[in-house]
């Protein structure tokens, strides 16, 4: 009966598959012959707005039919190119940037926002106009030649400065009658404390600040600079709620203009030099770029790049970063013998430890017959640093959270809510003492706690090893900046941890030069793995290969019930969004 409901089941899901498949066909059909794609101007000013596009670490098909009203995901290469393409086209006026409702990591955020100083140094001006000023918004809109403000007073300004949240569960797990088990190796590896405390460590509290400020720092040095303002008056203005309304920020001297919708159409027909508003002609973003791609796709040379995006999960899932997935991509670049030097782009708070040794030893074996070098995105933390430290050369951005060298093992013991809650009685018959030590079912005793905190020690010594050894430090020297703490980029630079403050196309350079050729124009650069279509994801979603975007635990406890008993984690337990 039960594989009979199986089968019924799959033949439902294919049924379903299938019939989303072919609407999403006839769909696409219907807009060919239903709509003319729109011309897109050759000459005008380039519209970057950013309520309209993501800048993620890849570009990715998305499931919409109409191109200029979809809100489209590219990547940040492609966007930063583009960019610097426009610097040199004739037919680019000048950017109007648009930065509110961006959806950009705080990494991604920064090199777009080098990539738009870099379009001003050409000579070219770029303007922003904005209507409800966040933090991230701001900072990429501090850029400009000029800042626009609009005149509606029901805008909500929410230029705050930038925060980590932090979630702590152990009442509601105690009521739940759940315990979790915590054994780890580093009083700065916080992991797991949200299941355990009701409040951060000292230790974590202590990080979580220093890399808070850090960041920040970062932030409003680049706006202060800009803005021609100091960076105590802008935290002054920040922290005694000054900027509220529109001419708040004309009077701390983070914007120079208030305009309304007919001021801000007579300016760009000005930058435009054409007498009204409809004669402007504005270039849509995510057009420009696809139309401006440069890549030498006849050179027989190739430099790879081999993005690290998301968690590191054990297995061949499409979705993360699946261990026996990365590695066998990290192989095949190898033996690629077209390929003669290899970005990898990290941006991973980590996970399996499993996974990260297979996709370490197969890097490593890279690493031995190309160049590689290494470039973080937003988090190259715990897994994501285990990966990565050997590469030739590492570049990370400021804000980049860089380390965690730390190791943790999380067991919950469910008795409590079997017994007192769920009233599930629950016994078990093992063959040996220990038989069901991982049944989830009872606490660990004394002797298994020490028996996982001395499995925990010794990945924590090869993690410190593998650090050491890449590095080039000493271990007592890696063990002193270890200890689960987390670093941001601009100290991860200072305490040895990571090469260089620079941008993906940096890595991309000085990957060209030190393959022999540093022009990039002479280069075809490629990228792993390739981005999923829409229907890769859909097919995906429906099937049952795990593709869900569960949380590491939550994936962690699916693959438990499995039989995949997988304890011990290099990850990282929080993330940092920057509005």
């Amino acid at each position: 009966m039960k594989k009979f409901l199986k089968t019924v089941l799959a033949v439902i899901c294919g049924l379903l598959i299938f019939n989303l498949i072919g609407f999403a066909i006839l769909m696409m059909f219907g807009s060919a012959f239903s709509k003319t794609e729109p011309v897109i101007p050759t000459t005008g000013i380039l519209k970057v707005d950013l309520s309209k596009v993501i800048v993620a670490e890849q570009a990715r098909e998305d499931l919409t039919f109409s191109s200029t009203e979809q809100i489209q995901t590219i990547g940040l290469r492609q966007a930063t190119q583009a960019i610097r393409n426009a610097a040199q086209d004739p037919g680019v006026k000048c950017i109007y940037l648009k930065p509110d409702g961006l959806n950009i990591g705080t990494a991604n955020i920064m090199e777009f926002r080098k990539a738009l100083s870099d379009f001003r140094s050409s000579g070219k001006p770029v303007v922003a106009y904005t209507e409800n000023p966040s933090t991230g918004g701001y900072y990429l809109a501090s850029v400009a030649d000029k800042v626009w403000v609009a005149s509606y007073q029901g805008a909500t300004p929410m230029l705050t400065g930038i925060s980590s949240q932090m979630m702590f569960l152990s009442d509601l797990l105690q009521k739940l009658g759940i315990k979790v088990q915590l054994i780890r190796h580093g009083k700065y590896k916080s992991a797991g404390e949200m299941y355990i405390r009701n409040s951060s460590s000292p230790e974590n509290r202590q990080q979580t600040q220093a890399f808070v400020d850090a960041i920040w720092e970062a932030f409003a040095s680049e706006i202060a600079l800009s803005r021609g303002i100091s960076v105590g008056e802008l935290n002054a203005a920040i922290d005694d709620l000054r900027l509220c309304l529109p001419s708040d920020y004309i009077e701390w001297g983070l914007a120079d203009e208030i305009v309304d919708r007919a001021a801000l159409e007579q300016k760009l027909s000005v930058l435009a030099g054409v007498d009204s508003f409809e004669q402007v002609q504005m270039i849509p973003f995510a057009e420009y770029l696809k139309t401006h791609q440069k890549n030498n796709f006849r050179s027989p040379n190739k430099i790879a790049i081999i993005y690290a995006n998301g968690q590191i999960m054990d297995g061949m899932s499409l979705s993360d970063v699946a261990g026996d997935r990365f590695a066998s991509i990290a192989e095949s670049v190898r033996k690629d013998s077209t390929i003669k030097a290899v970005v990898l782009r990290v941006n991973s708070p980590g996970g399996s430890v499993v996974a990260s040794e297979k996709i370490k030893n197969e890097l490593d074996l890279l690493a031995k017959e190309k160049v590689l070098v290494a470039s973080y995105g937003d988090y190259a933390a715990s897994g994501g640093y285990w990966i990565s430290n050997g590469a030739d050369k590492i570049y990370c951005s400021p804000s980049t959270l860089t380390g965690s060298i730390g190791v943790f093992g999380m067991i919950p013991d469910l008795s409590g809510f079997y017994e007192d809650v769920a009233h599930i009685g629950v016994e078990s018959v093992s063959s040996n003492k220990h038989g069901d030590m991982y049944s989830l079912s009872r606490p660990l005793n004394e002797e298994e706690i020490a028996f996982q905190q001395r499995s925990i020690e010794a990945v924590y010594n090869k993690f410190v090893r593998i650090v050491s050894d890449g590095r080039e430090m000493t271990p007592a020297e890696v063990d002193a900046i270890a200890q689960g703490r987390v670093w941001a980029g601009s100290d991860a630079v200072r305490i040895g941890l990571v090469d260089e403050i620079g941008t993906l196309e940096d890595a991309l350079g000085y990957a060209a030069t030190a393959a022999g050729n540093s022009d990039l124009s002479n280069w075809n650069v490629v990228e792993y793995p390739k981005p999923l279509s829409w229907i890769d994801e859909l097919t995906a979603l429906f099937s049952n290969t795990e593709e869900t975007d569960f949380s590491i635990y939550s994936r962690w406890y699916e693959n438990w019930k499995k039989g995949k008993y997988e304890v011990v984690f290099a990850d990282l337990p929080y993330r940092l969004e920057i509005r």
